[in-house]
């Protein structure tokens, strides 16, 4: 880019008054200026009008892979859907499914274990004494901050002397 600082700006200035002249200086001051604006305001147009072009392109690239997923979920979901109207029609005519072979059924023993690990670990998640037991033996019911204990077992006196 040109480098132009002040004294070059005053020497093109000076140039300019005497070569134009004083009368048509201001006129052509105007003119340069309004054809830069315009200069600024058409490179403006051209790099908007860019950015446009390269946003719908990749807009389109996205329609393009998303239509394609779109398409890869639907025959996963017919393959699937396949699938299980084979299995039914199988079921319904008798013939044995190969998949329930693999499945493996709970006993009641398991189910009962399962049910209790998850009461153990409910009470843990929520308390291990139960709320109507601390109301009644006194405990915490809520925590207090430290300022509220000192102040709840703060000995209250009638003189009310200060350190100073």
């Amino acid at each position: 880019m040109i480098d132009l600082g002040l004294s070059k700006l005053a020497i093109i200035g000076v140039v300019a008054l005497v070569v134009i002249g004083p009368e048509k200086l201001p006129k052509v001051a105007r003119m340069a200026g309004s054809l830069y604006g315009r200069a600024q305001r058409y490179l403006n147009e051209v790099k908007s009008e860019v950015s446009r072009e390269i946003e719908m392109e990749e807009l389109k690239n996205l329609q393009k892979e998303v239509q394609q997923a779109a398409q890869n979920v639907k025959q996963d979901v017919e393959k699937a859907v396949s699938d299980n109207l084979g299995e039914i029609q199988g079921a319904w005519d008798g013939t044995p499914l190969p998949t329930t072979e693999r499945l493996i059924s709970a006993t009641p023993d398991d189910l009962a274990r399962k049910a209790r690990e998850f009461r153990r670990k409910k009470l843990v998640r929520n308390s291990a004494i139960p709320g109507w037991y601390k109301q009644r033996h006194g405990g915490k019911m809520h925590v207090t901050s430290a300022a509220a204990r000192v102040a709840r077992f703060r000995p209250r006196g009638n003189s009310s002397s200060s350190f100073y």
